[in-house]
């Protein structure tokens, strides 16, 4: 199991070209990538992207890199020669319309903007993606490692949680026993309270338990409820993503619970339906931070 949130960095200097990689992530209901480079090497893009997702399925990450290149290496640099030009031009008739001297240097037109331009060759460019990866791949293990340490935390906690419903589900097992039982008398006496006679008729008497057991039952949901436990348990093992199979088990785990407390009348079965209903919340929250 991985938590949603987590951090890794990775810094390398090799041959006079400084790497720097962070990436970091926090919820998200699906997976949102967002990277922040420079534009010299941004067609790293797509490869970056797929090295991520590779290892992410869900949740929001910032990958952000940084790239200092103080060596020769891919490196070409382009003059803008017709800009340069146009600035020459626009120059000269500056110079003529205020009477200046015309007299323009080199220098002075290097310096205009985006007159240099400063390219990666495609074979310095292998050499660049080879060095910028390694750098990625050492930050995405300190990023997933400190994921699944957050993962195996949450992990022992909801299977706590998990074990308390599951001893709160076998209490309403034990309080349901009987339920049927208890009316039967109650419902007798009660007739003959009316009635003001100790002859009661049995017929109307089983058909009225037969309606009253067919709208108190709880035992299919009881079932259906401790097979999803039972399903949580073994999601919880899994090292496949799983925040999205749990977050609809809850779900479901929620409905189940909720018919129970509506069909019981007996105080103890509500107050466990309470304390189960609590739990889940609580579950849920929970799995909102795993991938």
């Amino acid at each position: 199991m991985k938590s949603m949130t987590g951090f890794g960095r990775a810094h390398k200097e090799i041959n006079n070209r400084e790497y720097i990689v962070e990436i970091r992530s926090v919820n998200h209901k699906y997976s949102d990538l967002s990277i922040r480079m420079p534009r010299n090497i941004g067609y790293f893009e797509d490869k970056i992207r797929k090295e991520v997702l590779k290892n992410v399925t869900r949740g929001k990450i910032d990958v952000s890199i940084t790239f200092n290149n103080y060596s020769d290496e891919g490196k070409k640099v382009r003059i803008n020669h017709e800009l340069v030009k146009e600035y020459l031009t626009e120059l000269k008739e500056l110079a003529e319309e205020n009477e200046l001297n015309k007299e323009i240097r080199v220098i002075d037109l290097v310096r205009m903007p985006d007159v240099f331009n400063l390219q990666v060759e495609e074979d310095g460019s292998d050499i660049i993606w080879m060095e910028l990866n390694e750098t990625l791949q050492e930050a995405i293990a300190q990023f997933l490692q400190m994921r699944q340490e957050e993962g195996k935390k949450i992990q022992e906690d909801l299977e706590e949680r998990r074990q308390k419903i599951e001893n709160l589900v076998e209490q309403i097992s034990l309080e349901s026993t009987g339920l049927l039982e208890d009316y039967v008398v109650k419902l007798e006496e009660r007739i003959k309270e009316i009635l003001k006679t100790d002859v009661v008729d049995q017929t109307r008497l089983a058909q009225e338990t037969v309606i009253y057991a067919d709208k108190v039952s709880i035992e299919e949901e009881l079932t259906r409820l401790k097979s999803h436990l039972l399903q949580m348990k073994n999601l919880l093992q899994d090292d496949q993503p799983i925040g999205k199979k749990l977050d609809f088990l809850i779900q479901e785990m929620n409905r189940e619970t909720n018919t129970i407390g509506s069909k019981s009348g007996k105080l103890e079965i509500t107050n466990l339906v309470i304390e189960i209903k609590t739990i889940l919340e609580d579950i849920r929250e929970q799995v909102q931070n795993i991938e």
